[in-house]
């Protein structure tokens, strides 16, 4: 069976993509099995972060490595918390702290302008210089709810309405949210690109 690296230390991505890629008869490894300190993220869109993060984990595993940037984008607070979602409300914040800051900070925002989206960012790279990584992007859209409601998923998954069903992403069966998640979209979208390259000869299924 064929591995990649999971750029990312955080078991709710890590248990994402595993299911995502089971199906392809591919075994995703997390990081933390060669490195113990995670990349410095010092890009300035979700895009440069998830390659910066893809090239430090192929280069500490001689793998081909995967990594997603992803975050939340409050339309009020333009574009906020952005790509400093997961340490929105300080350096080693917990999901409880960012999503107490996120209630904080929206106040009295009416529900009109409460609109908000998932965008997740993926960069591929076959090890740690690859020139042509594969690199893909997309958009969960919702609004942002004014408590917590539900508890599956992670990060701000209790606070962001789905208006097509009608409930928080955090009340989502897991299968349902793994065909409408912004990283589900965006797997879709890097599965196209790897078909369409054979990567290594390897088409998924």
């Amino acid at each position: 069976m064929q591995k990649i690296v999971l750029a990312s230390g955080n078991t709710g991505k890590l248990d994402e993509f595993s299911q995502l890629f089971s199906r392809w008869k591919i075994a995703v490894v997390p990081q933390s099995a060669f490195i113990t300190q995670e990349a410095h993220e010092s890009g300035l869109s979700f895009i440069e972060n998830a390659l910066i993060k893809a090239r430090h984990a192929s280069e500490a595993s001689n793998l081909p490595a995967l990594a997603d940037d992803s975050g939340l984008a409050v339309d009020a607070l333009n574009g906020a918390p952005g790509i400093y979602s997961a340490r929105y409300a300080h350096v080693n914040a917990s999901d409880a702290d960012n999503l107490c800051k996120l209630l904080q900070v929206l106040g009295d925002v009416p529900e009109a302008k409460r609109t908000a989206r998932f965008h997740c960012a993926l960069a591929f790279v076959r090890n740690a210089q690859d020139p042509i990584p594969l690199i893909c992007s997309a958009n969960w859209e919702g609004r942002i709810l004014r408590e917590p409601s539900g508890n599956q998923g992670f990060g701000y998954d209790p606070l962001f309405f789905v208006e097509t069903e009608q409930m928080s992403a955090a009340q989502l069966p897991r299968a349902l949210k793994n065909r409408l998640s912004h990283r589900a979209q965006a797997m879709r979208k890097f599965k196209q690109l790897w078909q369409e390259q054979m990567l290594d000869g390897a088409a998924i299924d």
